[in-house]
């Protein structure tokens, strides 16, 4: 989903215009950043957790060539989802783990259930053919 198209839904949803809801959208996603600048962390109850935090300098390994590089210490952003979005996902993950159970189950039971026989097709006239003026009237 796009801030664009999360605008469009706040502004449906609460009946706000979208030119009104994107700076108020736009006006969190700036206070959220604001706050993880001065502060390294900002906790959003039943959302979840964004924090600054320091990689340590190391050594990698350049994949295209083999060729070893030293990496140098940065600062990134973390996040820990809450609570509440963790259990949100996880029904997610199971109804998938279900369905999935679910069709496998369908697949085996087509596969061991042997096709049924199918009615024996109707013949119309005799085993020989029949053309005209040869005398067979079938």
């Amino acid at each position: 989903m796009t801030k664009k198209e999360i605008v469009k839904t706040i502004s449906e949803e609460i009946g706000l215009t979208q030119l009104k809801t994107k700076e108020i959208v736009q006006k969190t996603f700036d206070a959220i950043v604001e706050t993880l600048v001065e502060d390294h962390r900002i906790e959003l109850r039943n959302f979840g957790v964004f924090e600054v935090k320091r990689r340590a300098a190391r050594k990698a390994r350049n994949p295209r060539t083999g060729e070893k590089v030293f990496v140098p210490e940065k600062f990134v952003v973390t996040f820990k989802p809450g609570k509440e979005m963790e259990e949100r996902v996880r029904e997610l993950e199971r109804r998938a783990n279900e369905a999935a159970r679910q069709q496998a189950m369908q697949s085996n039971h087509a596969a061991a259930t042997p096709p049924s026989a199918s009615p024996p097709h109707e013949t119309f006239g005799s085993a020989t053919s029949y053309e005209p003026g040869s005398g067979n009237s079938a």
